[in-house]
């Protein structure tokens, strides 16, 4: 990124002649930065007040206290117009108002005096909390100047916060200029305002308001000043440059509306005068153009736009659709995409930026890469998949890797990169991962006959995403603990062969009193059962705990299992393999590096795995990055894993997600992404994408098979875990769907065993003319079931 110029060479250039250059210079350091994606967030305005103590001489927003005048909006009057923007898809409530309206009007003292509250900022807190806690939009308050203290006060209250320092000139506050007879307006006042935010540690907004009497000059001298005071507290997310529009009724109703091109001159300065990291932005509603011309000048944010209010600061001007902003995006090559109103890189950092009440409403409301998570869509639940238009340009550092030989060995930025992918990009990434699908599997799709058993949902492991384990850490969980009863183990695993099924999927909690013979008898068990099935059983996790808990090394306790029957392993256990995750969602669990030791043991007795990743939580794709390198590695050494299987977060039902402490999983482009990347970065090492439709649902399975899969998973015939986390698939997908589902997309469906080979006939007839289940008896834990277990 590009090192902002030192204030030495900022008189330089008022001396520039030519616009194009500087306009050139300045895209290049937003492109460098942002990419290709400009962003926007959908916002709704809340005009808490529209009393003012200030008389600024260009504004319309601000009206006078009329006797019998409402001073202030109720609460609820607050919540339904927060509650039309929910309806709406707004993530962000802007609450717009005057500066200190009580200290002026004796009708504003009195009106919060019957609210209850003692001061514009303290009735601001108030209401600010309503929204946060009775909707899921985000708070973003423009109260005006304030103190640290003001700051520290509605922080709780707010995402970020904002103040237009406007222009650091005292000339213009001089008689006859914008700003006489408004205190607030003082360039000192607000410049200790935005080092009060910076105190306080406040993700803030500001900007210029260009076109009211200012020099360019002095233009440079508030950029100026606006980052020294970012380089005292890193606080400035974002800096406004707004174009002055003359307004009817107002002192300058005949004065001349801002140049278009100093408007793109000042914008163009502010890029290369800040920080690389700070967006710009310039509202599209007041573009003297199509708004392109912004574009061209430099910002990578067109601010907030509401699909709901007008905006009460300019209503004479409407907001553009989205469509038509989308439109004018695209015809500059980029890409629109959604944000929150605090921006990524101090979502980063939100133990600092947030208050602990804020974090869990932007947590639930952001993506991996800290914008907006779009749609309704998530893991297990009902809701349609969103359409993802194609428009924009395909971003050309995408456009780099995509064009690299199949097979390349991808770094960590250029795997980022395809998982940053939006509009034309996304589309791009997923056709390509389509055609190397073709190139490895050609037309076919797998699916596997298989029944899940989970033996116990005892487990003395508190991983903080896990919602089907019952311990003393996740007692409220969905459902009573249970150990299976060996008869009925045994039943299921008769009944799952009878049925047409070639594997049993064997997993469960970490119980207290299982030993590494538990999981040996588990498989003798189940070998009697059903001689010929094969056992697909046992994460990384419950291998190693078994190992240690018989003083065996994980070669020699995998040897015995193989030898008790074992055929496979699931690469469960896996979530992300990166310690920095790890350490924060199951910091008791086994790491990185254990859990490929058992990987390594096992492929080194010839025992095959699948490979997993659960995502959507806490990490980012960076940690998507480094797995899959990891994982990829290792099978250049090894080629013990069969496929690769992308498992999405589900987090209704997860404790780390009804503690406000993660995402609610991943969006539908982040889920339909991480098939089509792992394709390619995969691709000539791990031949098989699998999708999940338990947790991806039939509709967004039949997507990722068009996406880079190639494999539909198993019919599974019952299945606990993801829907103890809340989904509302997982019981069974029988062959006849699966195989339906697979010719609806236009490929072959092929039934596979285990390990991708072939299946007899009559396990196929069989598994298609397969009797209703059972009904299933989960038998209450209790010592006795244990020793039953240990003793079998």
């Amino acid at each position: 990124m590009r090192v902002a110029l030192r204030y030495p060479d900022a008189g330089s250039l008022l001396e520039l002649d030519n616009l194009d250059d500087l306009l050139a210079e300045s895209r290049a350091i937003r492109d460098a930065g942002f990419g290709s994606v400009i962003t926007y967030s959908p916002k709704v305005f809340i005009p808490l007040t529209k009393a003012c103590r200030d008389v600024c001489h260009y504004c319309t927003f601000a009206k006078p206290v009329r006797s019998g005048q409402k001073v202030y909006l109720e609460p609820e009057e607050v919540l339904e117009i927060a509650r039309k923007g929910e309806a709406a898809g707004c993530s962000e409530a802007l609450f717009t108002l005057g500066e200190k309206p009580e200290l002026r009007y004796k009708a504003a003292r009195e009106a919060l005096d019957k609210l209850g509250f003692e001061s514009t900022v303290s009735y601001l807190a108030h209401v600010a909390g309503l929204v946060r806690d009775q909707t899921n939009l985000l708070p973003h308050l423009n109260p005006g100047t304030l103190t640290a203290e003001e700051f520290n006060r509605l922080k709780p209250f707010a995402a970020s916060m904002g103040m237009m320092l406007e222009t650091a000139s005292d000339r213009l506050s001089a008689r006859g200029g914008p700003h006489f007879g408004s205190p607030d307006k003082s360039p000192a006042v607000r410049l200790q305002t935005l080092d009060a935010a910076g105190e306080a540690g406040v993700a803030f907004t500001t900007g210029l308001l260009v076109g009211i009497g200012e020099t360019r000059r002095e233009r440079i001298d508030a950029i100026l000043k606006i980052r020294e005071s970012h380089e005292r507290y890193g606080h400035v997310q974002e800096v406004i440059i707004q174009n002055f529009l003359p307004k009817p009724d107002t002192k300058m109703r005949a004065y001349p509306p801002a140049d278009p091109f100093e408007h793109q001159w000042t914008i163009a300065a502010a890029r290369l005068l800040l920080p690389g990291d700070i967006s710009l932005q310039a509202p599209p509603n007041l573009a003297a153009g199509t708004g392109a011309e912004l574009l061209e000048a430099g910002i990578n944010d067109w601010g907030g736009v509401s699909p709901v209010t007008i905006d009460h600061v300019n209503p004479e001007a409407p907001w553009p659709s989205l469509e038509k902003l989308a439109d004018i995006t695209a015809s500059c090559g980029k890409t629109l995409a959604t944000r929150l109103t605090i921006y990524p890189g101090f979502l980063k950092n939100a133990e600092k930026w947030l208050d602990p009440k804020m974090r869990p409403g932007v947590l639930r409301a952001s993506d991996s890469e800290g914008l907006a998570f779009e749609g309704r869509w998530t893991p297990g639940g009902l809701e349609k998949p969103p359409v993802i238009r194609s428009n924009g340009a395909v971003d050309p550092r995408i456009r780099q890797v995509l064009d690299l030989e199949p097979g390349t060995e991808l770094d960590e930025q250029q795997i980022v990169a395809l998982f940053s992918a939006r509009g034309k990009s996304f589309h791009a990434v997923c056709a390509h991962a389509d055609s190397l699908r073709q190139k490895v599997n050609k037309e076919r799709v797998h699916y596997v006959v298989t029944r899940n058993i989970n033996y116990t949902n005892v487990c003395t492991y508190g991983c903080r995403f896990c919602a089907f384990s019952k311990g003393k850490k996740h007692e409220s969980l969905r459902g009573p603990a249970y150990d299976l009863d060996m008869k009925e183990f045994s039943r299921r695993v008769a009944e799952a062969w009878d049925r047409g099924a070639t594997e049993i999927c064997l997993q469960g909690g970490i119980h207290p009193g299982y030993t590494g013979e538990t999981y040996l008898n588990l498989v003798r068990i189940a070998k009697e059962a059903a001689p010929e099935i094969h056992i697909h059983a046992f994460s990384p996790l419950e291998i190693w705990q078994g190992a240690q808990s018989i003083g065996l090394t994980l070669a020699d306790f995998l040897s015995q299992l193989q030898a008790a029957g074992l055929s496979s392993l699931p690469g469960t256990a896996a979530e992300i393999l990166d310690d920095e995750i790890r350490s924060i969602i199951a910091p008791d669990k086994i790491m990185t590096d254990q859990w490929f030791d058992v990987m390594e043991a096992a492929h080194g007795l010839g025992l095959k795995s699948t490979s997993t990743i659960m995502y959507g939580h806490v990490e980012t794709p960076v940690n998507w990055a480094r797995h899959l390198m990891r994982l990829r590695r290792h099978q250049q050494r090894f080629n013990g894993f069969t496929e690769f299987v992308p498992l999405p977060f589900v987090a209704l039902e997860a404790p780390m997600y009804l503690r406000g402490q993660s995402r609610r999983g991943p969006s539908w482009r982040e889920a339909v992404l991480m098939h089509a990347v792992a394709r390619i970065v995969l691709y000539g090492a791990i031949d098989h994408i699998q999708t999940s439709w338990v947790k991806m649902g039939p509709e967004g399975a039949a997507v990722c098979l068009r996406s880079g899969a190639d494999d539909m998973g198993g019919t599974l015939m019952n299945e606990s875990i993801t829907r103890a986390a809340g989904a509302v698939h997982g019981q069974e997908f029988a062959p006849w769907q699966m195989e339906e589902l697979i010719r609806s997309v236009g490929r072959d469906p092929v039934q596979r065993s285990t390990v991708y080979g072939p299946v007899t006939s009559e396990r196929r007839q069989r598994a298609m003319q397969a009797a209703p289940l059972d009904p299933m008896v989960n038998t209450p834990f209790s010592g006795k079931r244990l020793r039953q277990t240990q003793q079998a």
